[in-house]
């Protein structure tokens, strides 16, 4: 198999001839720890050997601040980090639902919006399974109206948080099925529901505002021909099954410290949905040696990937505070122990 067929036989449930390993996010500085020689991420995996390429939307810069902080395409404030791919976002340019209603999301058919997705097709196209980024609906609205107005606004206005998880919602349909057609074959929905405590909403309020627009992102990204990877931080457990009846086709990242037992997820889920994940990334690829990460990635396989439909990926993304040798070591023990029958 080559990887585009590895990673497309793991989404369907079924025994590649090994574990699949994909990445979303690798640090330029841990690309560079590791291969030297690597122009980029996706020449790093195609170096070392992972089994996809991976971009995301792209948003620029419209306001460029002195004090290191930027305003982009949204209209969302942001601080910026020398060491961090991703920015911090600080405000946003909702409050009223007069905002809501005058506000207009950004082109989603501007000729940047996809990034190097036309690159990464030609390149890779077949070969690699090729992955976009893309949130649904909640952390643009979160970032648009502020993560504590939102909440209460659940509670308070559904009638503001309705409209505007509406309105981002549709600018982002139209963004995947745009990347589809271009030649994703796999969208990665970066929602993030909950912290390592539990869910940030209950559940009733989860089925309400999340779920259904979530189902609706699932059937868009299917009816164009797509797969789609849900990735939340934290402890969804109490959320697992209205994600997983929304039609998703893989669970990422269950997050070890977030207590998501991979093993108990493979138990009870493993036949609706492939899991992606879940090798440490705040503490062991930080901190821990070598041998640790080889021990992790065994255990990760032996509980996770019998019978098939498991991709072996970080807990969350391989940051700026990852130690080079980790991730390879990471990469080395998957391609050495993922091997079928595991």
């Amino acid at each position: 198999m080559n990887s585009y067929e590895r990673v497309m036989a793991a989404l369907q449930l079924k025994e590649p001839d090994r574990v699949p390993v994909i990445e979303f996010i690798i640090d330029p500085h841990v690309v560079k720890g590791v291969c030297p020689e690597a122009s980029d991420q996706h020449d790093f995996c195609d170096i070392m050997g992972l089994d996809s390429v991976c971009t995301r939307t792209q948003y620029d810069k419209v306001i460029d601040n002195d004090d290191g902080t930027y305003i982009d395409e949204w209209g969302v404030l942001y601080k910026t980090h020398e060491l961090e791919v991703v920015s911090h976002p600080i405000k946003g340019p909702i409050l009223t639902i007069d905002d809501v209603n005058n506000y207009e999301p950004p082109d989603p058919n501007a000729a940047h919006r996809l990034a190097d997705l036309p690159q990464m097709v030609k390149r890779f196209k077949g070969r690699k399974a090729i992955l976009f980024t893309q949130r649904a609906s909640f952390m643009w609205s979160v970032y648009l109206n502020g993560m504590d107005n939102l909440l209460v606004n659940f509670l308070l206005e559904p009638e503001l948080a309705h409209a505007l998880l509406d309105k981002v919602l549709e600018n982002s349909i139209q963004i995947i099925r745009s990347a589809i057609r271009a030649g994703a074959d796999i969208i990665v929905e970066s929602d993030d529901y909950a912290s390592n405590r539990g869910p940030l909403m209950s559940p009733e309020l989860f089925r309400e505002f999340i779920f259904p627009r979530l189902k609706k992102f699932a059937n868009a990204v299917h009816e164009e021909g797509g797969y789609l990877i849900k990735h939340t931080d934290g402890n969804i457990w109490k959320l697992l099954d209205m994600i997983i009846d929304a039609g998703v086709d893989a669970i990422n990242p269950m997050e070890p410290v977030a207590g998501m037992d991979i093993s108990k997820v493979k138990q009870k889920y493993g036949n609706k949905v492939c899991l992606v994940g879940n090798i440490d990334c705040g503490d062991l690829l930080c901190n821990g040696s070598v041998q640790d990460v080889e021990a992790a990635v065994r255990e990760c396989i032996a509980m996770a990937s019998y019978g098939g439909g498991h991709i072996i990926c970080s807990s969350n993304s391989i940051h700026s505070s990852v130690r080079p040798e980790n991730y390879a070591a990471m990469i080395k023990a998957a391609h050495t122990f993922g091997i079928y029958p595991v």
